[in-house]
């Protein structure tokens, strides 16, 4: 080994970031034992390291959109759309808006910071160390890896709640939570290829699925538009829901690079943004929208409200396809949509590895796999009691998403525009070394502010804010959205400061 690598190796151990030990320019894990299993079955074994250029070889741009296709395309995102009347009260025509301008606005960070793995192949919360300093990426990290469970957990629900039903109640929701979980484990075992590879048709079936509801719906006749709203109450739902969107659809902008960091370096920015962009949109506003049209048959039909009330959106999926409907074969659709779900959780449950080893040095000594695991045995033990509250979980927990979110994208936004002025900007070779990275002043204050604002502006079941309050009798959730101002502001003061007395 040469001078000039031991001493690359000494300085990595030092920044807690490299915790194995470098024997040539290529890192060897500790464990050998796990390394010859996953070589057996060809699976990854790369954590945070930076994935080198010869090993990047992924061409496709199928591949980088049909990921988030699959993902979206799902019973969770219908669920979603679906809170539209019942938890705001918003018409249908008001609900596609919502739908789609909250959605753009959520999307549009996710499609960006994918161009930087395909760029840099960098996992997000690595590159995150450039875009905020070290002290704010931890921050966003332990946060990820608590919203990566609590992602896992509210989807899980959605489709717990449909294989519940099916075959009159023969399988316990427990038993529903435990299946899902098993098979988003048997795909992320494999890393990054296996699931990309799964994503890119998984979304097929699903469309299937949906395609029968929008006819089933139709023959119904349950449809019903309803009235414009208008006035202070109905703004504030409008806000409230939109914040709930945003959340869902900004959910991956915190681990976008991850899912593209073996693609090749030349690979073309724009090709890749909008090739994520269509892959998100498309299933986000598809589903949403039908959710959203689906959920106003409760206002027309007894049957159908008697079973929203009692099983929530599996109950209406039910009524949909298999109630005076298609019988048998609606069982069948139901059970795909419930196992639909697989296809959501398998980014969160992968990408939650990345962020715990990102958040603390040592913690990268515990192999990919060991985490994925255990975040999924987290979202197991969570998503059973929160089951019984499928509603006000998945509208609470969107929000939160949505504020912490909105906070990260106007400071590394901001880092990337203002001060880095692009891709130039970065010298990438030193993301391994602490004293050449921001040291995350500004970041950390950004956050603070930011969550000022979040506390002015949110409005949830057990806390509404002080601005929020003056939206409507029951209030109007603007927190992302203050989020988002106050740390813009702040980190842009206090960044300038940073690089003067710091350096960095």
């Amino acid at each position: 080994m040469s001078d000039d690598i031991e001493k690359k190796a000494s300085s990595s151990m030092e920044n807690g970031f490299i915790t194995e030990e470098k024997t040539s320019e290529v890192v060897t894990s500790k464990f050998a034992w796990y390394d010859n299993i996953m070589s057996m079955f060809k699976a990854e074994t790369r954590g945070i390291e930076r994935v080198p250029e010869d090993e990047r070889t992924d061409e496709s741009i199928w591949s980088a959109a049909s990921m988030w296709l699959s993902a979206n395309m799902v019973i969770a995102t219908f669920s979603l759309g679906a809170l539209s009347y019942p938890a705001f009260g918003l018409d249908f025509g008001t609900a596609v808006l919502v739908i789609f301008f909250f959605n753009l606005l959520g999307v549009l960070p996710v499609a960006f910071f994918s161009c930087f793995g395909a760029k840099f192949g960098l996992r997000q919360m690595i590159l995150s160390r450039f875009l905020v300093g070290d002290f704010a990426m931890r921050i966003f990290a332990f946060i990820n890896c608590v919203a990566c469970v609590g992602w896992g957990a509210v989807n899980i629900m959605a489709s717990a709640q449909l294989l519940h039903i099916v075959n009159d109640n023969c399988l316990p929701p427990w038993a529903g939570c435990l299946i899902l979980v098993v098979l988003t484990i048997m795909v992320t075992f494999f890393g990054y290829t296996a699931i990309h590879l799964y994503e890119k048709w998984s979304w097929v079936p699903n469309v299937v699925c949906f395609i029968a509801i929008i006819a089933r719906m139709k023959i119904s006749g349950n449809f019903e538009a309803g009235h414009w709203g208008t006035g202070k109450d109905f703004a504030g739902g409008v806000l409230s829901f939109g914040g709930t969107v945003f959340g869902f659809a900004a959910g991956w902008t915190t681990y976008a690079a991850d899912y593209t960091v073996y693609m090749k370096v030349d690979s073309n920015p724009y090709k890749t943004f909008f090739a994520v962009m269509a892959g998100l949109c498309i299933p986000l506003f598809f589903t949403m929208v039908l959710g959203a049209a689906c959920v106003t048959g409760i206002k027309t039909d007894e049957a159908w409200a008697a079973m929203y009330d009692e099983y929530s959106i599996g109950g209406l999926v039910y009524s949909i396809l298999v109630t005076d409907s298609l019988h048998g074969f609606g069982q069948f659709l139901c059970v795909l949509l419930g196992l639909s779900t697989v296809s959501n959780n398998i980014p969160n449950m992968y990408s939650i590895a990345m962020c715990a080893q990102a958040f603390w040095g040592p913690l990268r000594k515990v192999p990919r796999v060991v985490w994925t695991l255990l975040g999924n045995c987290l979202t197991l033990a969570i998503c059973i009691p929160a089951y019984y509250s499928f509603a006000d979980v998945m509208d609470n927990f969107m929000n939160l998403i949505g504020y912490y979110l909105a906070i990260y994208d106007a400071m590394s936004l901001s880092e990337h525009f203002i001060y880095r002025k692009g891709f130039g900007g970065y010298n990438i070779e030193d993301y391994l070394d602490r004293s050449k990275t921001p040291i995350g002043i500004a970041g950390t204050i950004g956050f603070c502010f930011g969550a000022a604002g979040v506390v002015l502006g949110m409005d949830q079941v057990w806390y509404v804010g002080a601005i929020s309050k003056q939206i409507g009798a029951a209030g109007g959730d603007i927190g992302f959205e203050l989020a988002a101002s106050f740390s813009f502001i702040a980190y842009n003061i206090v960044r300038p400061f940073e690089l003067k007395y710091c350096g960095r």
